[in-house]
């Protein structure tokens, strides 16, 4: 609830004043519920059977000492839990609508084979005990590297999906690995090296989508076919999603399903009531994603779209940077795993750093790339200054950031970049460039890229804080 009634409202303060959204906004509040709904239920069935299997796979995984099981089990999870990823299956649809040479399904396989890869590095950096810093710079010279010889047409999108990935889904049961991991590893530093496996994770997707365009051609982007549903009425048009995101869903989970069935029968002991919590688990899951992919598909996107669309009218442009303003500030404040973040680094800090400064760094900082980004959209600026002024700063200050600090702020890159910047926000960024006669597949996408790209920087900069105070670096 807390994180859709603040777009909620915004959206209804616009459809009363400056944008009235007609036919779109029952819809939207419908899809609004449903949001709602599917996504507590999807974040029940997390907690109770997701994350306790991964936390008992990791330190499974790690007791029998065998690194080549460890890491092809590690690019296993990694590879389906990605799959399974409502932000990812999300950014797959939006970007299908604007460049459909790109198939979803391929799009989520080739960002679930980056991060699959990254996992297993992020493990063997704990085994070999590895500089997480070290690690991290050379991934993204890498990464920067990539980009310089990639289409336009993938630099947003692979940026867009490394932010995307660190989802509801990816980033809980990946961090339970890491823990259980990090907890069988032991040595000096096994609270640090829970920390960091997101960070790792997430550099995985923006590598293989620009690897990707070293081999795909871009192609014109087709019409969007959604008009084709406006006749349909309230209930016909969510029950006329129904099949479509049942299949799609099946398609996504079933492999996880599969998955943990295996690691139940030949690699980790679980009592009667931990296998009846990890199948009630998966059964809440399931019924979650399903309700919020109906929402997403049926009410949040197409309401940011033509949102987006009304207010790139000549005569309400002025209002499109004050909105993301606002948007972003509201949405990162919004976010749950934000609040768990802020407690995380206050209860690391041993309250140095107070949670209330760290929100307040953190929602101005969104607040601007938001911004930023919607300036991006009306003039068509090249990502590419944006991303390396930010990838620059966050890569500089790992220099002068408490290590702890630094992995944490790599993880949490994709933590106010959640489900609402991935469904609402982008959708809004793809109506805006198609108002005012942008490229929408080349100017739209690296809004969540950027909203990602601002815990890097804040949560160091507030590690530098925390390193003065206490007179010294960890």
């Amino acid at each position: 609830m807390i994180s859709a009634v603040p777009v909620i409202i915004l959206v209804l303060l616009l459809h009363f004043t400056a944008a009235p959204l007609g036919d779109a906004l029952p819809r939207f509040l419908v899809g609004a519920v449903l949001f709602v709904v599917g996504l507590g239920l999807f974040l029940v069935g997390a907690d109770i059977g997701v994350l306790p299997v991964g936390q008992k796979v990791g330190s499974t995984l790690t007791s029998k000492r065998n690194l080549a099981l460890m890491l092809a089990v590690g690019f296993t999870v990694g590879f389906i839990i990605t799959v399974a990823e409502p932000d990812v299956q999300v950014l797959a649809v939006q970007v299908t609508g604007v460049a459909p040479v790109i198939e979803p399904m391929a799009l989520v396989c080739i960002i679930g084979v980056g991060v699959g890869f990254f996992v297993a590095v992020a493990m063997g950096r704990i085994i070999f005990q590895l500089s997480l810093k070290l690690l991290l710079f050379l991934c993204y010279v890498a990464v920067f590297t990539c980009a310089a010889f990639t289409p336009n047409l993938f630099l947003g999108i692979g940026f867009d999906a490394g932010g995307a990935t660190t989802g509801p889904m990816t980033v809980p049961f990946i961090m339970a690995l890491g823990v259980g991991v990090a907890a069988v590893r032991g040595g000096a530093h096994s609270g640090d090296d829970s920390f960091g496996f997101v960070g790792l994770a997430s550099v995985g997707p923006i590598l293989a989508v620009l690897m990707l365009g070293f081999f795909a051609s871009p192609a014109a982007p087709e019409a969007d076919a959604a008009a084709s549903a406006v006749q349909l009425g309230l209930a016909d048009h969510f029950l006329h999603l129904l099949p479509e995101v049942l299949h799609e869903v099946s398609m996504a989970l079933g492999p996880l399903a599969v998955l943990f069935l295996l690691f139940r029968l030949f690699l980790i002991k679980l009592s009667r009531r931990q296998t009846l919590h990890m199948v009630m688990g998966l059964i809440y899951t399931f019924l979650g994603v399903v309700l919020f992919f109906l929402g997403v598909k049926g009410g949040f996107m197409p309401a940011g779209d033509v949102l987006g669309g009304l207010l790139s009218q000549p005569e309400s442009r002025f209002l499109l940077i004050p909105v993301a303003l606002i948007l972003g500030a509201v949405v990162v404040c919004a976010e749950p795993a934000v609040w768990i973040l802020t407690e995380q680094v206050q209860n690391v800090s041993g309250g140095a750093i107070r949670r209330g400064l760290m929100l307040a760094a953190l929602s101005i900082g969104v607040s601007l790339a938001v911004g930023i980004a919607m300036f991006r959209v009306t003039t068509g600026a090249s990502l590419w200054y944006f991303l390396i002024l930010g990838y620059g700063a966050a890569l500089l200050l790992m220099r002068f950031c408490p290590r702890m600090f630094t992995a944490i702020a790599f993880d949490s890159g994709g933590v106010a970049s959640g489900p609402m910047a991935s469904t609402f926000i982008l959708a809004f960024m793809l109506g805006v460039s198609r108002g005012v006669g942008g490229d929408p597949a080349v100017d739209a996408f690296g809004c969540i890229a950027m909203i990602a790209m601002t815990p890097l920087i804040a949560i160091q900069l507030l590690g530098m804080i925390f390193s003065r105070k206490t007179g010294g670096q960890q």
